[in-house]
């Protein structure tokens, strides 16, 4: 392993880790709506999601590379499946503690094959960092590792700021409100993406 990679990679991981994204405002949002451990579930998805996705990368990230229509078209699917969610979370009644969403786990791992920033993200850890833990596909096993357990820091930290804003703001206008604004978040990320994507 070679040392000075390794914290390479992670100055670059961390602070897209904790800066707002698709997976960090909906953990935030359905935190706020249905409690911190209802969504636990989704970050479980979230992260098997993009294990997932990162062996796929590791796998497939020279034909990814060279194939940028591909990489365009998932990209545009991420964003119409991100505009989507903030549409349910903006439009989204309260719900009392107890209430779940059974689709929670699926729609994480969906919303990381469907994410064109996970892709782009995980494609230059391949590529850049691909050597970090020796080459091969073990060795970018580990980077997909390495970095998913970095993403679910920020996932857990982001879906206890979205618990406590429902803690805070418990009344019924308030909470709506809340829910108003992570959908708007989440939309504006979606937004973000694809004029980045024209760039």
């Amino acid at each position: 392993m070679d040392t000075t990679e390794l914290l390479l990679m992670l100055a670059f991981t961390l602070p897209i880790s904790f800066l707002p994204g698709p997976n960090n405002l909906l953990s935030a949002a359905h935190s706020s709506q249905h409690g911190f451990r209802n969504t636990l579930p989704l970050i479980l998805g979230m992260i098997l999601g993009w294990i997932l996705l990162g062996t796929i990368v590791g796998y497939g990230a020279l034909f990814i590379e060279e194939n940028q229509n591909l990489l365009t078209s998932l990209t545009y699917i991420g964003i119409g499946y991100i505009i989507y969610l903030s549409y349910k979370i903006a439009t989204a009644h309260l719900l009392e503690e107890g209430d779940s969403n059974e689709e929670s786990t699926s729609t994480g791992i969906l919303l990381q094959v469907v994410n064109g920033k996970a892709f782009i993200h995980l494609l230059i850890l391949m590529t850049t960092f691909g050597h970090v833990f020796g080459g091969g596909i073990a060795g970018k096993m580990m980077i997909a590792l390495v970095n998913g357990l970095v993403k679910l820091i920020g996932w857990l930290l982001w879906g206890a700021c979205g618990s406590g804003l429902k803690q805070i703001f418990s009344d019924p206008k308030s909470g709506i409100l809340i829910n108003r604004i992570m959908g708007l978040s989440l939309f504006g990320v979606a937004i973000w993406i694809g004029i980045n994507l024209q760039k």
